[in-house]
């Protein structure tokens, strides 16, 4: 893999260095997720959600090619993940304030606590999706929460 395309990936994969945070680059990543998801609020549910998925399919490639530059297994500085959590746990809501707070406090809970089954998933599966899956499983438990609430 040439020099540009490893600083690409690793560009990507730390949602443009935002990773390399000395402190709490996961919770600074899930911050920096929200103009995202923003954008995908303002697409709708159906066009949101082909975006979303080409996001996690792409963040998963992302991932697997970071955490073999950088030669780690689910390296810290990686945060593509926090960015597709946060966009399953706001999607199809309103891009509101009450929804955007509450819903990044479950989304790092659920990160952060990783209870039955995001666990099971962190420590079970490999690459780039392993990466990425913990995160989408956190997000979509903070979804469901969300909306339980709400």
């Amino acid at each position: 893999m040439s020099a540009i395309n490893e600083k690409t990936i690793v560009f990507a994969a730390t949602w443009g260095l935002i990773g390399f945070s000395p402190v709490a680059p996961g919770t600074i990543g899930s911050i920096a997720a929200l103009p995202l998801c923003l954008l995908i609020s303002a697409l709708g549910i159906a066009w949101g959600a082909i975006f979303l998925l080409g996001l996690i399919l792409f963040s998963v490639w992302i991932a697997h090619g970071a955490e073999k530059i950088v030669g780690q297994r689910d390296p810290g500085l990686v945060v593509i993940d926090e960015v597709c959590g946060m966009a399953v746990t706001l999607f199809a809501f309103p891009f509101i304030p009450v929804f955007v707070i509450v819903g990044f406090a479950l989304f790092r809970v659920f990160d952060i606590l990783k209870p039955f089954p995001i666990r099971w998933f962190d420590k079970n599966v490999k690459g780039g999706l392993g990466i990425i899956l913990d995160d989408i499983i956190a997000g979509i438990f903070a979804n469901l929460v969300l909306r339980c609430i709400f």
